[in-house]
């Protein structure tokens, strides 16, 4: 098989998710009272960033054949967080952020650690954690308020030379610094293999541990940027339970809707980042139709069910379990 057939095939999901959102987003505009302005897709952007941050936090931990039922608690304690901590001058500013961010990279990190010595189940440690994290954001915010520094704010939220959205750019730039180096590391492509088969991956000398404590370390590195945008655009911290779960189920559809194997070892961030941008899409589509809000979760879970099926569908072509993988 030729290269450009071999990248094709391997970002199958990837691009179908692109494909997707291109036309959810085309349809978006050409319906908007507005059309197609800067000031449209800044919005759009704006919304799309926060589940696409965590989006990929997930991303990591299904590589590997798990889950994270945590990421949203993570995202909504680092947004409580970051507005106790990210305000004053820019040196303290800086401080926060970088303690807003070591704090979702621990909380990754207990994850990693109790799955690998701990031996659980990723789905049941992931939920008891998730439960802590949001009860230490509870204690943070028990009522909705802070505040954030609005020049830092405004500079990540709003555009670059009057055009490009600047949370964009930030998204691009976590790919190019996190994800990228993460994908072509030895620790990586550990990764893949652990989600590929364990077993096989144990057998050949791969570092299993190692891959597995990265990954979720970075998800919640990456859950952490996902809640410091989110005080960003809101300018305040709140505890919201409701919140926190939406984002964990809504990243999980996003994952599947880029392309992302839910088995493990196959997929890529920028597949779930395209599935993040067109699940959010849903909602605008929504709203420029001028349908009734109550019909939003309605769609989002057929948009979910459907998206699961697609995933389903190739396995009906696979004859063995290695040549899901091959």
């Amino acid at each position: 098989m030729k290269d450009w057939r071999y990248w094709i095939a391997e970002q199958r999901g990837a691009l179908l998710a692109f494909g997707i959102f291109l036309v959810m987003f085309t349809i978006y505009t050409s319906n908007h009272p507005a059309g197609l302005t800067a000031n449209v897709v800044q919005t759009a952007s704006n919304k799309g960033v926060l589940l696409a941050f965590v989006a990929m936090a997930q991303t990591l931990v299904v590589i590997t054949a798990g889950i994270d039922l945590s990421v949203g608690m993570i995202f909504i304690l680092t947004n409580c967080l970051a507005s106790w901590l990210v305000v004053g001058t820019p040196a303290e500013t800086a401080l926060g952020v970088a303690a807003v961010l070591l704090a979702g990279l621990l909380c990754g990190a207990v994850n990693g650690a109790i799955v690998i010595f701990g031996r659980l189940q990723p789905i049941v440690a992931t939920i008891a954690t998730g439960a802590i994290y949001f009860g230490l954001a509870l204690l943070l915010r028990p009522f909705p308020g802070g505040s954030v520094n609005e020049d830092l704010a405004d500079a990540l939220t709003g555009r670059l030379f009057g055009v490009l959205p600047a949370s964009l750019v930030v998204l691009v730039m976590v790919v190019l610094v996190v994800w990228v180096p993460f994908r072509r590391s030895v620790t990586g492509r550990a990764a893949y293999a652990t989600g590929s088969s364990e077993l096989a991956a144990y057998m050949s000398g791969v570092p299993i541990r190692r891959a597995r404590f990265a990954a979720y370390s970075l998800s919640g590195l990456l859950a952490a940027i996902g809640g410091l945008f989110l005080t960003f655009f809101t300018y305040t911290g709140e505890a919201a339970y409701a919140s926190g779960n939406a984002y964990t189920l809504f990243s999980i559809a996003a994952v599947v809707l880029g392309g992302v194997s839910l088995f493990g070892g196959r997929g890529s961030a920028v597949g779930a980042i395209f599935g993040a941008l067109a699940f959010r899409t849903i909602g605008d589509l929504l709203f420029v139709f001028d349908f009734d809000p109550l019909w939003q979760p309605l769609f989002q879970g057929v948009v979910l069910l459907f998206a699961v099926s697609l995933g389903a569908l190739a396995l009906f072509r696979v004859r063995n379990r290695l040549e899901w993988f091959g």
